[in-house]
């Protein structure tokens, strides 16, 4: 299982349920990873993870255990509702490209724990380099899937058929200032479709709405109140604007309110029909703007479920299993 800690590829040097159909962008189911086409210029790539990190990995059943037991009372206090999990194909390298929430430590953890008891499938998560210097924290970064946020190790484990799941928005999307709930930040960034196009993965659009409804944002990174804290952000090496919030949950609290999270996994993206562009980085700019759209209309998709969810709070779930 993949944590949430998910570097953009930019930044890289050289991250009881119920069913419906998501919302479709217009692109054609996934064929066979067997008859994708490999891009004409891929890059040659090691043939291992850079940290020691292992290429293929399994899920032993006690940290299967551990996880189920960890994330009971997020389910219990999140009544999390999946949607499009049939899209992960069975084998194959994939790409999983998502919007980054407040909360992507604890909502993208739970989405791949879901895949891995729905499908079988481990999601592979790109860490952020800050969390690689602690050999302690790079060991459990492995333990629940993760490698090192580079270009080399996505590569490596596409090119081995792994899924992956990548967040372009980054620490910025993630790092919300008011006004900010699920909105991409992705000006720029194109680099996960580059490599996308170069392994021949189909991409699949991941949203992830309910995390950014749980806290409201009483000052964000760029108050004068943060000053000092910023302060502190940039004094350990990081950029000043992924400097955290000030949060309130339920009142003047920080417990979190217990809205409910909502998932939907997209048609897949087909990225054969880039493969031949002469010029790699148009077709990246323009793949980018597929899969942007695409996302967006996923995520306009769960807000209106949202909204008209009767089960969206806690309250309105207990009426519910009470039949009021």
């Amino acid at each position: 299982m993949s944590g949430n800690d998910v570097m953009p590829i930019e930044s890289m040097p050289v991250e009881s349920t119920a069913e419906r159909s998501p919302a479709t962008p217009g692109q054609s189911a996934s064929p066979d990873a067997s008859a994708r086409p490999s891009a004409a210029a891929k890059p040659s790539v090691p043939a291992t993870l850079s940290d020691g990190a292992p290429l293929r990995m399994t899920v032993p059943a006690i940290d299967l255990r551990v996880f189920d037991a960890l994330s009971t009372p997020v389910r219990l206090w999140n009544s999390p509702v999946f949607h499009g999990l049939d899209n992960i194909p069975e084998a194959g390298p994939v790409m999983l490209v998502g919007n980054h929430t407040l909360l992507g430590g604890v909502d993208a953890p739970l989405l791949v724990h879901e895949i891995y008891h729905r499908t079988g499938r481990v999601v592979r998560g790109l860490a952020e380099n800050v969390l690689m210097r602690v050999p302690p924290v790079r060991e459990l970064v492995h333990r629940i899937g993760s490698v090192r946020g580079s270009r080399d190790n996505c590569r490596t484990l596409l090119d081995n058929g792994e899924a992956v799941i990548v967040f372009p928005g980054g620490g910025r999307e993630a790092m919300r200032r008011k006004g900010e709930k699920y909105h991409l930040k992705w000006e720029g960034r194109t680099g996960f479709a580059r490599m996308a196009i170069e392994a021949g993965a189909p991409i699949l659009p991941t949203a992830m709405i309910g995390a950014d409804d749980v806290f409201d944002v009483v000052f964000d990174g760029d108050h004068p109140v943060m000053s000092p804290l910023r302060w502190t952000v940039e004094a350990l090496g990081i950029r000043g604007n992924l400097t955290p919030p000030l949060m309130r949950g339920i009142g003047p609290t920080v417990v979190p309110r217990p809205e409910r999270f909502y998932y939907s996994i997209g048609t897949p993206i087909e990225t054969t029909p880039w493969q031949d562009a002469t010029d790699l980085d148009a077709a990246a700019e323009e793949l980018q703007q597929v899969v942007r759209k695409a996302l967006e209309e996923e995520i306009t998709a769960l807000l209106a479920e949202r909204d008209r969810d009767r089960g969206r709070t806690l309250w309105g779930r207990v009426r519910g299993a009470v039949g009021l």
